[in-house]
């Protein structure tokens, strides 16, 4: 077997392969014996019928179709072992000949990790920015406190105005006639937020309680009905029910309901080192992503399709996953979107990219950085995993398992990478203000664990790509721990 390897686009290997004739006369009389097996020829017990009657029986071509078949797929293992290659895919296979007493030649474009070059990811020119905290901040807080507390009181002694929580009931005709979805006997809204059609809650204001009001108005040109879209129709709408919500007073009293607190001015002086605490945790949060950027930007990458097109699938599910949560099919985002599946793949792909571009760059720092994670390290993440998880037995498995221990040590690497260069980078400009390290990071990676084993393991075969050893230890991304099976062709030649 002749076998040589070049470089294609987007992270692949082209193989070329050529086959002397005798391995395919070989193939073509393993084929005989195993169609004759498998195949019911009147006249002739079960592995005797010679090829020219199978050939009958089953077609000219189809001895020839299987040995070729066989043939390719055994001489593809043999050539990524020849030339220790770990595909990451299906192989794209075009049979170039195939003609008995002639070679067999065909080409193989394999997918393999992508190889990352890395620009500069520590020579930035940019600095944490730390919000101010003033007392217009904790004003801002203080009342966002009174609105979480406040309570709705009827309103009897005026109309509705924005703001107000109202209960209406409406019809809506088109030429007279009424139309889906144009009617209710209780609509609940709050006057202002314009819920309804642009302009409709206008109409409200002043209605009192048992009071209506008619009206005309046309529908916007995108609105999500197409039958509507643009059409003019008449309204008669009335006033239910009408409340305001009634803010509780700023007072020393107020402090006292929201915890132990002598007086607003203790709340006040509680708050305060409150939000400055989260300020340099967003601080030290949008900085690490800014590093991030600046590295991936940096970098050279050129991606296979295919990690792409996984990590498209982990965004999807992770969207259905959120659908669900609120009680949302997907049909019904899909439809008010008025999007195809396609369509929503095709949103995601971008997104889906400086993902995988993000992942990869960040595992190849780690290895430059020389970063790796103990055991214990990850025995820990494990602990806590299983702790917060305790009631599902998929998960525990999952933790349990070698697949899940890489994921999760990978996933504290990649951590590790972030918060090395923040802190380098403080400590080289010490008379920075600190930025104190998150202590709610450590669960992240069980966390990112348990979701990478329910709806999207996609996410954790990504991050084990990335990971992976050389070619001699596995050849599939998500199976580091696996005895390495081979990844089959796909033939888009023909035989003939």
């Amino acid at each position: 077997m002749n076998v040589t390897a070049t470089p294609a686009p987007k992270s692949a290997i082209k193989l070329e392969i050529e086959l002397p004739p005798e391995r395919l006369n070989r193939a073509v009389d393993d084929a005989v014996r195993r169609l004759s097996r498998r195949t019911k020829v009147p006249g002739f017990r079960p592995g005797k019928a010679p090829r020219a009657v199978l050939e009958r029986t089953l077609g000219p071509g189809a001895i020839l179709d299987e040995a070729v078949e066989h043939l390719v797929q055994d001489a593809y293992r043999a050539a990524l072992i020849e030339k220790e290659i770990l595909p990451i895919a299906n192989a794209d296979v075009d049979v170039v000949q195939a003609e008995e007493g002639k070679p067999v030649i065909f080409t193989a474009t394999v997918p393999v990790r992508p190889e990352v070059q890395l620009g500069d990811y520590r020579n930035f020119n940019f600095r944490p920015e730390i919000e101010t905290i003033d007392d217009a901040r904790v004003d801002k807080v203080v009342e966002e406190l009174r609105d979480q507390n406040g309570t709705l009181a009827p309103v009897e002694d005026r109309g509705a105005r924005n703001g107000d929580y109202a209960v209406i009931a409406f019809e809506g005709t088109r030429d007279g006639n009424p139309f889906e979805g144009g009617r209710s006997e209780r609509m609940p809204l709050i006057l202002g937020e314009e819920r309804l059609i642009p302009g409709f809650e206008g109409h409200l204001e002043g209605l009192r309680v048992g009071e209506s009001t008619e009206f005309d108005i046309t529908f916007p040109d995108d609105y999500a009905e197409e039958s509507l879209r643009g059409q003019p129709v008449h309204f008669r709408a009335e006033i239910k029910e009408l409340r305001e919500k009634v803010l509780p007073d700023a007072d020393d009293a107020f402090a006292q309901s929201m915890g132990d607190f002598a007086d607003m001015a203790e709340m006040r002086a509680e708050i305060r080192p409150r939000l400055e605490r989260n300020a340099l945790d967003r601080a030290r949060h949008q900085f690490a992503d800014k590093i991030i950027d600046y590295a991936v930007a940096n970098a050279t990458i050129e991606l296979p399709d295919v990690l792409i097109d996984q990590e498209v699938e982990v965004l999807h599910d992770e969207l259905r996953s959120s659908l669900a949560s609120q009680g949302i099919s997907q049909e019904a985002y899909l439809k008010v979107l008025e999007k195809s599946e396609a369509d929503l793949h095709a949103d995601l792909r971008p997104r889906a990219d400086e993902r995988v571009r993000t992942l990869l760059v960040l595992s190849k720092i780690a290895e430059a950085e020389g970063i790796a994670v103990p055991d214990e390290d990850v025995e820990a993440e494990v602990a806590r995993g299983r702790e917060r998880y305790a009631g599902d037995r998929k998960l525990l498995a999952y933790f349990d398992s070698e697949r899940g221990r890489n994921f999760i040590r990978s996933t504290l690497r990649r951590t590790q990478v972030v918060e090395r260069l923040v802190d380098d980078w403080l400590a080289a400009h010490p008379e920075h203000a600190p930025l104190p390290h998150v202590e709610s990071g450590p669960t992240s990676a069980a966390e990112s664990a348990a979701v990478a084993a329910g709806a999207i393991e996609a996410e954790a075969e990504l991050a084990e790509a990335a990971e992976s050893p050389e070619p001699s230890q596995s050849s599939h991304a998500g199976d580091a721990d696996a005895t390495p099976p081979v990844t089959e062709p796909t033939a888009t030649g023909s035989a003939g």
